[in-house]
């Protein structure tokens, strides 16, 4: 890769590592499922009449939209708006690798290596590690079971998007482009999370959060989706159709070292020694997974020569 692609590179994982900072920002002045709705209104619109609609069935669209898109983040931000904090947020929904993985298994038959299955050891120790971190330390009043649970839910959402776009990528993929993609499936969870916001937040909260909006909160609304997903996933689609994957994808292992980060710088989030060692055991386990078969095949090449 280049040097300007490289740059290119780490903007976009410093965007979506920011991401979830930004979401907690959001969230204070607006519900969940209302936020989430107005954001996909933007990726949506007007975009989408400039775009031309990709060539696929329906119900590929469809599936993909809910999956990636609202059951992802419909969980993500209820957990956020309950006190999951931002940064471990970022990490614990990595474990959308380990989803893929295991669903890849049982619906399409792939092969699992014993990295892989070292790897998801290793990290579910680690969000017990986490989890039980967050238990312990009542100033970590956000962690609580249900909020890993409901951010572990948005992982699994992503798994079955990461499931979706590869049948829809291994039977459309000729000739797709993937920033239509991206922008047509924003339509599709549009109408579910504004019909969850007037279910469960009610229609007073709405029109009270619209007309009291915070500056604060559109310019969230504005970075979750111009930033972090029309140019985020527009520059990581033109990389990754530029360079091998393995060159590309392994950089998001960084997400949640940004996430983390930023959110102990803005939002003054602290982890203790045992979440701090829950954290560790988590990024382990992902860098097993996705560089364990390569050290070993690197390994025995070594021994044998």
């Amino acid at each position: 890769m280049s040097v300007k692609d490289w740059l290119l590179a780490l903007c976009v994982v410093v965007a979506w590592g920011v991401n979830f900072v930004v979401i907690k920002v959001g969230l204070q002045g607006m519900p969940p499922f209302l936020l989430a709705g107005l954001r996909f209104t933007l990726v949506a619109l007007p975009v989408v009449f400039f775009v031309p609609r990709p060539r696929l069935p329906l119900r590929w669209l469809i599936a993909y939209g809910m999956t990636i898109s609202f059951g992802q983040f419909a969980f993500l931000f209820l957990a956020i708006k309950l006190g999951m904090p931002a940064g471990i947020a970022s990490l614990v929904l990595q474990a959308q690798g380990f989803f893929t993985l295991l669903l890849g298994a049982l619906l399409l038959g792939e092969a699992l290596r014993w990295n892989h299955f070292l790897g998801i050891a290793i990290a579910t120790l680690g969000m017990f590690v986490l989890a039980e971190g967050g238990m312990l330390n009542q100033t970590t009043t956000g962690l609580t079971l249900l909020t890993m649970l409901l951010t572990l839910g948005g992982a699994l959402s992503w798994a079955f998007g990461n499931i979706s776009n590869k049948v829809i990528m291994s039977r459309h993929g000729a000739g797709l482009n993937v920033m239509s993609l991206v922008v047509w499936s924003a339509l599709v969870p549009i109408g579910p999370f504004f019909l969850c916001s007037w279910l469960f937040d009610g229609q007073e909260a709405i029109v009270a959060s619209l007309t009291n909006i915070h500056m604060t909160t559109v310019l969230a609304l504005g970075y979750l989706a111009f930033v972090a997903t029309i140019m985020g996933f527009g520059i990581w689609s033109s990389l990754l159709g530029r360079y091998e994957i393995w060159r590309v994808a392994p950089l998001t292992l960084l997400v949640p070292v940004f996430g983390m980060l930023s959110a102990a710088l803005f939002l003054d989030e602290h982890m203790t020694l045992l979440q701090v060692a829950g954290a560790l055991l988590i990024m382990v386990g992902l860098l097993v997974n996705v560089f364990g078969g390569r050290l070993a095949l690197l390994a025995r090449a070594r021994s044998a020569s």
